[in-house]
């Protein structure tokens, strides 16, 4: 054979193996990431509260894309969109993908509401968000997902003509209506609530430093937390939906190419970061990925003692007037400050 084309078959064959492993590792992480979010929570009770809601159903969602969905699309990928496994399974396929894509999308819209209104009204914060309230937001989620993939399929907007792809075949229409409801409003939403918690939360922070410094520590870290989240997101998401926009509104159908691939696994991408954006910057996920990480979990003495310490502290004099102290405090400024781990 000529030494040239042995090169480049070499060279090819080099590149599948580092996709494949790409592919792969990514997948690996989206699961791992995600079932250790449902650990932590499953198994610690610190972490049993009302505020986790959406994380743990973020966490589902992403595990679900990671299992159910990313291997077909790795597949498909490395064949360069081909499809042989038949028309019935691709809608499929093609509609789980799409609907965990959108329910993740939505999910994170959820919790930066949900982080809103505990940082901007702590006190009514439990009055309004409540579990029947968190399961209905999480049902409507669901829903809305569950209605945007499977009705153009339905309506056949999906049906390949010639049956070698397998992809989401976007009515031009269509996809503009479906950008706009389920990345952009979300996106203007998520915009306003975080800057709304960057105004809130600075004005605690100088409050802090009055009190606290390592407190103002804590709620500074929290700016960089929320920095992440929403740059993470706008970075994954935006060149996908960009994408898909211009290309809807051009009247061109979507092929299998390199900057369809490339948008579309750095959409993926973001169901692998929001196992390590969300809980990992709170203390309890800290602790609580610690002790399943290294096989260990607290004592039932070292629970008792925690608590028969929390007791004292709780029923001591000097506690007694110094909380009394801080909430006159508190009351001066006109709102309790926010607990960091509700960032």
């Amino acid at each position: 054979p000529h030494p040239n084309h042995s090169l480049m078959t070499h060279s090819s064959m080099t590149i599948i193996a580092l996709r494949w492993l790409a592919l792969i590792f990514l997948i690996i992480i989206t699961v791992g990431g995600n079932v250790l979010v449902c650990l932590a929570v499953g198994l610690s009770r610190r972490l049993w509260r009302i505020s986790n809601c959406f994380v743990v159903s973020l966490a589902i969602t992403d595990l679900l894309l990671g299992l159910l969905a990313l291997p077909f699309s790795a597949s498909v990928e490395l064949r360069r969109g081909r499809w042989s496994l038949g028309g019935v399974l691709c809608n499929l396929y093609v509609s789980i993908d799409v609907t965990l894509c959108t329910s993740s999308i939505l999910t994170l819209m959820a919790i930066s509401v949900d982080r809103y209104m505990a940082i901007t009204a702590p006190l009514s914060y439990s009055r309004r968000v409540t579990t029947v309230r968190v399961i209905l937001a999480t049902v409507a989620i669901w829903t809305c997902s569950l209605a945007v993939a499977f009705l153009p399929i339905n309506m056949g907007w999906n049906t390949d003509k010639e049956g070698q792809y397998c992809q989401f075949e976007w009515n031009n229409s269509y996809v503009v209506v479906y950008a706009t409801g389920t990345f952009y409003a979300p996106l203007l939403l998520m915009t306003g609530m975080y800057l709304c918690i960057f105004r809130e939360a600075r004005k605690q922070v100088s409050f802090c430093r009055t009190l606290d410094t390592h407190k103002a520590m804590l709620k500074a870290q929290s700016y960089c937390t929320l920095a992440a989240v929403l740059g993470a997101f706008v970075i994954c998401w935006l060149p996908y939906f960009t994408y898909i926009t211009c290309m809807g509104m051009k009247g061109q159908r979507i092929s299998p190419n390199t900057s369809h691939s490339v948008v579309l696994w750095l959409g993926y991408f973001n169901s692998a970061l929001n196992p390590i954006l969300y809980p990992a910057f709170n203390r309890d996920f800290h602790r609580a990925y610690r002790e399943l990480l290294c096989c260990r979990r607290p004592s039932r003495m070292k629970l008792k003692l925690s608590d028969n310490s929390v007791h004292k502290r709780l029923t001591s004099p000097s506690s007694i007037s110094q909380h009394l102290n801080n909430k006159d405090q508190t009351k001066r400024v006109g709102k309790e400050p926010y607990d960091t781990n509700v960032v």
